[in-house]
């Protein structure tokens, strides 16, 4: 079968644009998943019901988040009533909200993943203790990561961690993809998928105000840039029998 993951989407035009053109990449790539990071999709930062509706109805499965999973208050009922928006598992069971979502398609199940790194990040609990937590109860033969991280150090280390163990590790946050897709004991591997959001712009945001924090170092307010946006993510091919990878391959496309 066919998952794509669609890397990290900005803001509200970048939800626009999946509704726009996420159906017809989802009939000419075969996806019979879509797994999609949200985590920046409201105005301003984090994830609200508005964008969250707009990701769901262009399609998507579930929806992953990260370290700004909690800053619209308008998303907390949400957590509890919807089990397909997760949270990186790593915040704790005390926590709103779901760290794993499984996905029952009769002779088989997916489960999908979320966790968070701790380097140059909050201090949660250690992401490689958490997922051996989870593994030991999660029965579905297909395992897909989201792994929301900072330093490329710790998701490689996750990805070898994991080898052979779950059918993808993918690492998401730092909005810029990377050119290591790989295969490694069956499990789908890259650092970073990437972003969905402006072309025209510095990890989502207007160029100028970022340039300018690097001159001045004085803190500036962040406003989503504007103009084509461009989706950022990789197609697995797993097998429903055994839940390895067979094939990664990053995609990319002009959707608006």
């Amino acid at each position: 079968m066919k998952i794509l993951f669609i890397g990290d989407v900005v803001g509200k035009a970048s939800c626009e644009a999946l509704q726009s053109g996420l159906h017809s990449i989802k009939h000419k790539l075969g996806a019979e998943i879509v797994i999609v990071n949200g985590e920046n999709s409201a105005e301003g930062n984090g994830i609200n019901p508005a964008s969250a509706g707009m990701i769901f109805d262009a399609g998507a499965d579930v929806i992953t988040t990260g370290n700004h999973c909690f800053r619209q208050k308008t998303m907390e009922d949400e957590w509890e009533r919807c089990g397909q928006v997760i949270r990186p598992a790593n915040y704790g069971e005390s926590v709103i909200g779901r760290g794993i979502c499984e996905l029952d398609r009769g002779a088989y199940s997916i489960a999908v993943i979320n966790l968070m790194g701790t380097t140059f990040m909050q201090p949660l609990e250690n992401p490689f203790h958490c997922i051996d937590r989870i593994l030991e109860s999660c029965t579905a033969r297909i395992k897909i990561v989201d792994f929301h991280a900072e330093a490329t150090s710790e998701k490689r280390a996750m990805g070898y961690y994991l080898a052979g163990r779950v059918s993808a590790v993918l690492g998401t946050h730092t909005h810029v993809t990377t050119a290591d897709e790989q295969i490694i004991d069956g499990t789908g591997y890259i650092t970073d998928v990437g972003m969905t959001g402006p072309k025209e712009s510095i990890l989502g945001v207007e160029k100028d105000i970022i340039i300018e924090r690097f001159l001045t170092y004085y803190p500036k307010r962040h406003r989503f840039a504007e103009g084509e946006i461009e989706l950022n993510g990789v197609l697995l091919d797993i097998d429903v029998k055994t839940g390895k990878c067979g094939s990664i391959e990053r995609y990319r496309q002009i959707i608006m």
